[in-house]
Formats: C-alpha cells, sequence, structure tokens
C-alpha cells in the first residue's frame, strides 16, 4: 500500500513547491481530477492539490491550472475558526491566513457536563470573537462531536449555517496552534501518495 502524508502550502508558495517535487520525483503528468490539480511524477509519486476554498463565483485567474488554483487560494476571505478538544478550545476570525481576533480556554469543570460546558463557552467566545468580523467560512479542528455541540448551540446560531470548509486535525487547542490552524486553512491542501 503506498505511503501518504498531506502539507499545507501557501498560495505565493505553489510553484515553487510543485517544482521541487518534480526535481526530486521526475517529471509530472497532469491527471483529470473533479477538483484541484492530480499531479504523477515519473516515480510513481502521486500528488492531488486542492484550493481551500470552493470557487462559488470567484474562480483563481491565470493560464494555467497551477496558476489558476494558487490565484484562488490568495483570495482574501474571511474564516470563522473553532477547535474544541475536552482539553479546551480555540476560536479566532482569520483573514489572509493571519488572525485579526481570537480567544483560547481549558474548561474549568471535570464533572460529567464538562463537554456540554465546554461547547457553551466555546460557542459564548466565538459569538463574541465572531461579532466584530462577518465570517465567509467556518473552519472547524479538533473534535468533531463536540465541534457540532457548538454548532448546536443558541449563542452560535448566526453563524450555524455557514459554509464549512475542510476539517483541520489539531493538537490541543492553544494560541500557537489556533494561529497555524488559520495558516493552514488559507493554504492549498496538498495529499502526497509515494510508491
Amino acid at each position: 500500500m503506498p505511503a501518504s502524508r498531506t502539507t499545507y502550502v501557501p498560495a505565493e508558495r505553489l510553484a515553487g513547491w510543485l517544482e521541487r517535487f518534480e526535481a526530486n520525483q521526475g517529471a509530472l503528468q497532469l491527471l483529470p481530477g473533479n477538483e484541484g490539480i492530480r499531479v504523477r511524477a515519473a516515480s510513481g509519486a502521486e500528488a492531488e492539490l486542492l484550493g481551500p476554498w470552493p470557487a462559488d463565483g470567484r474562480p483563481g485567474r491565470g493560464t494555467n491550472d497551477v496558476e489558476r488554483l494558487a490565484s484562488l487560494a490568495g483570495q482574501a476571505r474571511t474564516l470563522g475558526l473553532v477547535l474544541v478538544r475536552r482539553g479546551g478550545y480555540a476560536v479566532g476570525v482569520a483573514r489572509e491566513g493571519r488572525l485579526l481576533g481570537s480567544k483560547t480556554g481549558s474548561p474549568n469543570s471535570r464533572r460529567a457536563n464538562a463537554a456540554d460546558a465546554l461547547a457553551t463557552t466555546a460557542a459564548e467566545q466565538a459569538a463574541a470573537v465572531f461579532g466584530g468580523a462577518t465570517p465567509e467560512y467556518l473552519v472547524f479542528g479538533g473534535d468533531r462531536m463536540l465541534a457540532e455541540q457548538v454548532v448546536g448551540r443558541r449563542e452560535f446560531a448566526r453563524w450555524a449555517g455557514l459554509p464549512r470548509l475542510r476539517p483541520l486535525d489539531v493538537a490541543d487547542p492553544k494560541a500557537a496552534v489556533l494561529a497555524q490552524a488559520a495558516r493552514n486553512a488559507a493554504s492549498v491542501f496538498v495529499r502526497i501518495s509515494l510508491p
């Protein structure tokens, strides 16, 4: 079974990343794909590159697929981030990979209802942080069941219907993890399969 790994590549580094992939793996061939770009190298390695958000009427511009994907990824869009795990939460608003506002915290309770209390607190803090901005998309990370509890809270109702982007795998939600999540959410997602 081929080994695979994932990475995130900022828009401005995409062309260089592909050049390095080709230098390491051999000449690239463009493969048909439903979304994004798929390439196969002479070595048999493949890479699937997906934009951070849908084109939704704002497609990327350029003379080839790579330029169009980089252009799409380089568009400034406002994201609402919600990272939540049993150990705490981190919420923020980001644009162009940078946090405009954020809040992190840990649950005070270890009782049976700690998950409910954490979801409520995260929803309240997200409402406070999102309130001064207008997120276009939501990005979740961490525990998916807890994230759904946040979405279901009354305090979060205003944003619950926003389109969701690809969820992120994150460690415990801390300020540095949230800052990295903001950068990753605005970057091209790359899935690499090695022979």
